[in-house]
C-alpha cells in the first residue's frame, strides 16, 4: 500500500466526486421531504414493512461493453440491490429489472436475463418482471438497474443504530464489487488492456478480474435477525464511510479481511494512496454488523465472518488499521 499522493488517482478525479454525490441525493432527498429507511425505503402495511430497494451497476458495464461479455452483470444487478435491503434486516422476496439500450441485441439480452436467474437464484428472490426500452438517443451502449420489494415484521427490521461497546462483525467481499469502477477501470488501463493476464494470477484476464461478480449477503439475514443485531451497512460506493451510516459513533477497524489482489494492483497502478482506497472500495470486506460482542460471537460462529473491530462513543470517522478516513 502507499501513502504517496503525488500525482495519485483519485475517485474525484476518475469522474466521481463522493462528496458532491452526497450532495446531490440529499437535495433529491429534501425534495421530496424524505424516506422512511436508509439502505431500503420502507412502508408500514400493519403488521409489516414493505421494503423496497432500486440500485444499478454502474460503470462496470463498461468492463463488460470492452470484452462483450455480459454474462455476470445480472448477478451485480441482484446483489446491490438485495444487500442493502438485509442491511435494513429485510427478506428480498421479487425483483424487476429495467434495461435501456441504445440498439437491442439478442446475444447481449441473453447474456444479461441468464446472469439476473443466476443472481436471483442466489438471492432467492422471484424475478417477476422487467422491462427493455430503446433509446438511441438517450444512452449509448446500455444501462440496467433493477427494484427489489421486501418483506419484514415490525420486530424483525434492526434498530439500525449502532451502540457504542458493540462488537463489529465483517463478512468477507468477493472483490471489488459494483462500486469504484470508474478509478479501479481508469486505474487498470494505465499501463495495460482489459484482455491482458491479470498480473498477480495470469490464468485469468483483467477484466474477468473486474468482473467478479459482487457477493449476495442473503444467507447472513437469519443469523444476524437470531442474534439481534443493532445495525448492519453495506460497504459500497463510499467504501468504509458506509460504517457511519450505523449511526454517530467512531469505528475502530483493526482486523479487518485483506484486501484481494485486484485491489493492490489498481491502487499500484493508479498510485493511489490507502486513504482514498478504503473511501472508494470495500478493500475486502464487503458486509458489516454491529452487535454486542457475545452475540458478535455467536453469528461469527454461525457464519463466514469474524470480528473486525468495535463501535466506540467520540467524534464520527471510521479508522481502519489506524489510517482516520
Amino acid at each position: 500500500m502507499t501513502d504517496d499522493a503525488d500525482d495519485g488517482m483519485t475517485y474525484a478525479e476518475a469522474g466521481v466526486d463522493i462528496d458532491a454525490s452526497e450532495a446531490a441525493t440529499a437535495a433529491l432527498i429534501g425534495a421530496t421531504e424524505g424516506f422512511e429507511g436508509d439502505f431500503a425505503g420502507l412502508l408500514d402495511i400493519g403488521d409489516r414493512y414493505l421494503a423496497l430497494a432500486a440500485d444499478g451497476v454502474g460503470t462496470k458495464l463498461l468492463v463488460a461493453e470492452a470484452i462483450d461479455d455480459y454474462s455476470t452483470i445480472g448477478i451485480d444487478c441482484i446483489a446491490m440491490n438485495v444487500n442493502d435491503l438485509v442491511a435494513a434486516g429485510v427478506r428480498p422476496i421479487a425483483f424487476v429489472d429495467y434495461l435501456a439500450v441504445a440498439e437491442p441485441d439478442d446475444e447481449t439480452s441473453q447474456q444479461i436475463g441468464e446472469g439476473l436467474a443466476e443472481g436471483a437464484d442466489r438471492a432467492n428472490v422471484e424475478l417477476v418482471g422487467g422491462e427493455t426500452a430503446v433509446m438511441p438517443e438517450v444512452v449509448k451502449g446500455l444501462d440496467i438497474a433493477g427494484t427489489c420489494a421486501g418483506l419484514a415484521e415490525k420486530g424483525a427490521l434492526f434498530p439500525g443504530e449502532a451502540e457504542a461497546g458493540d462488537a463489529i462483525v465483517g463478512f468477507p467481499s468477493s472483490g471489488i464489487h459494483s462500486n469504484g469502477l470508474t478509478l479501479a477501470r481508469k486505474a487498470a488501463t494505465e499501463n495495460h488492456e482489459y484482455t491482458d493476464p491479470f498480473p498477480p494470477n495470469p490464468d485469468r484476464s483483467i477484466a474477468e478480474e473486474l468482473l467478479e461478480p459482487t457477493r449476495i449477503y442473503t444467507d447472513l439475514l437469519d443469523p444476524l435477525r437470531d442474534h439481534d443485531t443493532n445495525a448492519a451497512a453495506h460497504v459500497t460506493g463510499g467504501g468504509w464511510g458506509n460504517l457511519t451510516r450505523m449511526g454517530d459513533f467512531r469505528y475502530e477497524i483493526t482486523d479487518p479481511f485483506e484486501a484481494q489482489p485486484v485491489f493492490e494492483f489498481v491502487q499500484e497502478e493508479g498510485n493511489v494512496t490507502d486513504e482514498e482506497m478504503h473511501r472508494t472500495f470495500n478493500m475486502g470486506t464487503g458486509f458489516v454488523a454491529a452487535l454486542e460482542p457475545e452475540a458478535a460471537d455467536a453469528v461469527v460462529a454461525a457464519t463466514d465472518g469474524r470480528v473486525v473491530g468495535t463501535v466506540e462513543d467520540g467524534e464520527e470517522t471510521v479508522a481502519v488499521r489506524g489510517l482516520r478516513l
